[in-house]
């Protein structure tokens, strides 16, 4: 008490100077008080002298007129409700008579009056006390300990802002003052809020005070679901390491409810395999389990389970398999029969160039080898995964003999490879026709075709894992042959089988290349790439540092190399998301070579932050992109790309850098620009916002060549997979603007052949599960394809245009496709609709609108939810995407 001693005798005192200083002018404020209560109305004006009575009795010497008193101005205050915008009457009617009651009390003995009058005190400090006095905290603590919530919702709210002020304060202070007195205030009011559904309420107080922990006490059966929500949510927002504590309370809290599939979802995010174990062993239903193996599939995550997790050894094959995603081929193609285009497209179709006007269509019928090239592209992506197209899997006993060779010998030289390659998309997930196909280009004379055959290889086995890897038997043996192109279409078939196993047979085989002085730079990259896609947010010390050696040794003219601003990226990519863990290799990174040193250091950064929203480090890359430099400095590419790989975590961000990228394209210098519409692809990735499609659509006809590329490439990027109308005919209109220059043609045929990836069925978003989960190899491969646009001529253009194909890392179904118990597709009744946020909302609100209702399996594009509009079965995941399991509901009744 002696500290506030001061303050309690200041407050009363200036209680008691104001009594004196009230008589002397009475004849105006008789008026005044005579029009006041002129105003009242007969009942307000005897509430009005009724209070006034009690205020004089609770100071009267008799002990039991006191008690009378204080019960009866307590009783007002409790009953009175008024509006909610107004002061309630007594409060009003009491407000002059604060000083007096608090000077009152500083006079009265201990007792429990005084207790009482300290109760009525904290209240009226409610609307009476001074910005900062926290007085209605001090008389609390001095107060009964009666029930607060009995006070009412706003006295509660105001009490949680100041226990979080005042135990602010007390940290500041660095002598021991005990916390506990706040912590028994905290407890109820976090019980109060908690029966009262304000958890956002509750849980921002006990982060105020840092004691989340005594949330999960809090939680029940009711408001569980509520609590988790506002808890993940807010994690985004939170600067570290808050914001992972804040998901382990709501991991805890979800495996408490035996909420298991968001528990695991929050596992994912974390990236901590114990709790990806624990999420297993503590649930004991084999068909969940199944549902959690769909939610592993779908984020990309090479999960072993053992026998703790699943005793029997049949079922726990059945489970590996589904985390294997070998049923993902089964279910893609089941989709395409439901919606009906298992009908092979041709790149003619594509271009709809009839469409156009005379000149362009007549362009496009003279056979150029870059024309060819792009066809092949645009036939791949198209068809990716239908196992059957025109140009490539022509049956041969077809009387056109061979037509697949055909197509293949009207690519040019490195052409050759892409179009040996496209097969293996075309064939995509489905492991074994793909080889059995392939096999064939294995035995040609042309290196090209062969390099082209083992990246088929890879690309077949993306995303699917084998317990006899196929992939790595095969392409093993070609790693250290002579022809360079042939290694390359080894290692990057490699990167794209594993991306994410780490692999350590792999890495045994790849990192002497990378040290090895004789190999040419691009083998080099290739190797450093696909070692960071199979090591993918691992932090491998012993990789990092192969590459970083590997970067140590290049000598000046190679650094030049566009390619070689490759490597820095692989390094990047083993610190994806990781945050923190990327410092130390940061540092190294400074002693390199001046002309990459930059470079690398934007890379690491803007790597280890991806997916985090972590508005600090948007602020460092924006720094960067504002200088102004000569012309040799490569690295503001890198920085912008990186505030979208940053930004793109939530919505708020995501609007945020749109914004920003629009002032760089502003004031930017060329390299700068260059690198925005990329960017901008990147945050709405197979999301066609229309302000950037507009944006894209006029810096598609800007006068840098560069830029327009870029542009062009980007539309194609957030139309990806989803058949958008307007940025086909944007596209087409292009098409026939650019008819005369091979380059931008080529990029607008592949922008095409993206826009309509998979007929519509394939997204390239590496976001699932609501936007929640970032799949890290997904993510690896658009910004490893991204940062090679950023030197389109040299790499694209060039003969590394195969880097294309690192987007079938981040191919997935945009399906949602319910099987039954027995993982047969089961067709039933679904609303799809836009998904609105419901954090924090009351009540029990939409969680979509606008929705139409469908049968599975449908089609969800990005921004949509769906919720099943039968009551018949129930959804084993909270979260309708991908596979869903659903079981029958025992309490269903046909009506």
């Amino acid at each position: 008490m002696a500290s506030q001693d001061p303050n309690t005798n200041t407050a009363s005192g200036s209680g008691k100077q104001d009594e004196p200083t009230k008589p002397p002018p009475p004849k105006d404020s008789k008026k005044k008080d005579d029009k006041k209560d002129e105003d009242l109305s007969d009942e307000d004006l005897a509430l009005k002298q009724q209070l006034e009575l009690y205020v004089e009795r609770v100071q009267d010497p008799d002990p039991g007129l006191q008690k009378v008193a204080l019960e009866s101005m307590r009783q007002e205050i409790r009953t009175s409700t008024s509006s909610m915008t107004s002061v309630p009457k007594p409060l009003k009617y009491l407000r002059p008579h604060y000083g007096t009651l608090k000077a009152y009390y500083e006079t009265m003995t201990d007792s429990d009056l005084k207790k009482y009058l300290a109760d009525i005190l904290s209240v009226l400090a409610l609307t009476m006390s001074a910005e900062g006095e926290r007085e209605s905290l001090k008389f609390r603590l001095l107060g009964s300990d009666g029930d607060i919530g009995s006070w009412g919702h706003e006295y509660v709210r105001n009490l949680a802002g100041e226990i979080a002020q005042e135990y602010a304060k007390r940290q500041l202070q660095s002598d021991e003052t005990p916390f506990d007195d706040l912590m028994e205030l905290v407890q109820q009011i976090v019980a109060f809020h908690m029966r009262h559904n304000a958890e956002p309420e509750a849980v921002d107080l006990l982060m105020e005070v840092e004691d989340l922990d005594l949330l999960v006490e809090h939680v029940d059966k009711t408001n569980f679901k509520r609590t988790c929500l506002y808890l993940t949510s807010s994690a985004r927002y939170l600067p570290g390491p808050d914001d992972m504590l804040v998901l382990d309370i709501a991991f805890m809290i979800y495996l408490k409810f035996e909420e298991y599939p968001n528990a695991l979802q929050i596992a994912l995010f974390l990236d901590n395999k114990e709790y990806v174990k624990q999420v297993f062993t503590s649930c004991d239903d084999l068909l969940r389990k199944k549902q959690f193996c769909y939610i592993l599939a779908r984020h990309g995550s090479n999960f072993e389970l053992n026998d703790e997790m699943v005793a029997e050894d049949e079922e726990r094959e059945a489970l590996q398999d589904i985390i294997n995603n070998a049923k993902l081929s089964e279910g893609y193609l089941t989709l395409a029969r439901d919606i009906e285009v298992m009908e092979a497209k041709t790149p003619e179709d594509i271009y709809k160039a009839h469409l156009l006007d005379g000149r362009a269509s007549a362009g496009a019928s003279v056979d150029s080898a870059r024309q060819n090239l792009a066809a092949t592209f645009v036939n791949a992506f198209v068809n990716a995964g239908f196992g059957q197209d025109k140009l490539m899997t022509v049956p041969s006993d077809a009387s056109s003999g061979g037509a697949s060779g055909n197509w293949l010998f009207k690519n040019k030289e490195h052409g050759k490879t892409s179009a040996a390659a496209s097969l293996g998309t075309i064939l995509l997930w489905d492991v074994d026709s793909g080889l059995a196909q392939i096999d064939k280009y294995f035995h040609s004379n042309d290196n090209h075709v062969i390099a082209g055959a083992l990246l088929g290889v890879g690309i077949v086995n993306c995303s699917i894992k084998n317990d006899c890897d196929p992939a790595l038997a095969l392409l093993g043996e070609y790693i250290d042959k002579e022809d360079p192109s042939i290694r390359i279409g080894a290692i990057m078939g490699l990167g794209i089988a594993y991306a994410g196993a780490e692999n350590e047979q792999i890495r045994s085989k790849l990192t002497p290349i990378l040290n090895d002085a004789k190999a040419p730079l691009d083998v080099i990259t290739f190797a450093a790439i696909s070692l960071g896609l199979i090591y993918v947010g691992s932090c491998n010390e012993e990789v990092a540092q192969a590459i970083i050696f590997a970067l140590m040794d290049r000598s000046d003219a190679e650094l030049g190399e566009p390619l070689a601003r490759l490597i820095p990226l692989s390094l990047g990519l083993l610190y994806l998301g990781k945050q923190e863990s990327v410092e130390a290799t940061a540092e190294v990174s400074k002693t390199f070579h001046e002309k990459i040193r930059k470079h690398c250091d934007m890379t690491l950064l803007s790597c280890a932050y991806a997916g985090t929203g972590n508005v600090l480090k948007v602020q460092n890359l924006l720094g960067h992109c504002s200088q102004h430099l000569e012309k040799g400095e490569t690295h503001q590419g890198p920085a912008v790309l990186g505030i979208a790989m940053i930004a793109m975590a939530e919505e708020l961000g995501l609007e945020m850098a749109i914004r920003s990228l629009e002032h760089l394209l502003q004031y930017g210098e060329q390299n700068i620009r260059r690198a925005v519409p990329l960017a901008l692809g990147l945050l709405c990735i197979s999301n066609p916002k229309v302000t950037v499609m507009d944006t894209l659509s006029r810096l598609s006809h800007d006068t840098d060549s560069e830029v327009a590329m870029a542009a062009v490439i980007s539309l194609g990027v957030i139309g990806a997979g989803t058949n958008n109308a307007r940025i086909a005919a944007m596209l087409r209109n292009l098409s026939s603007y650019y008819y005369k220059d091979a380059s931008l043609l080529f990029c607008v045929r592949i922008a095409q052949g993206l826009v309509h990836l998979g007929k519509g069925l394939l997204t390239l978003n590496p976001y699932h599960s609501d936007r929640f989960l970032l799949s890290p190899a997904a993510l690896g491969g658009i910004i490893t394809m991204l940062h090679a646009c950023l030197d389109m001529k040299a790499i694209i253009l060039g003969k590394y245009h195969y880097v294309l194909y690192f987007l079938i890392l981040a191919m997935q179904p945009r399906m949602l496709l319910t099987v039954d118990e027995n993982l047969k597709p089961l067709s039933v009744p679904v609303r799809v609709g836009q998904a609105v946020d419901v954090v924090g909302q009351a009540g029990r609100p939409k969680t979509i609108t606008g929705f139409q209702t469908h049968s599975t399996p449908v089609l969800l594009a990005a921004g949509d939810r769906a919720e099943l509009a039968t009551e018949k079965y129930i959804p084993l995941s909270p979260i309708l995407e991908g596979f869903v399991i659903l079981k029958e509901n025992p309490e269903y009744r046909e009506e």
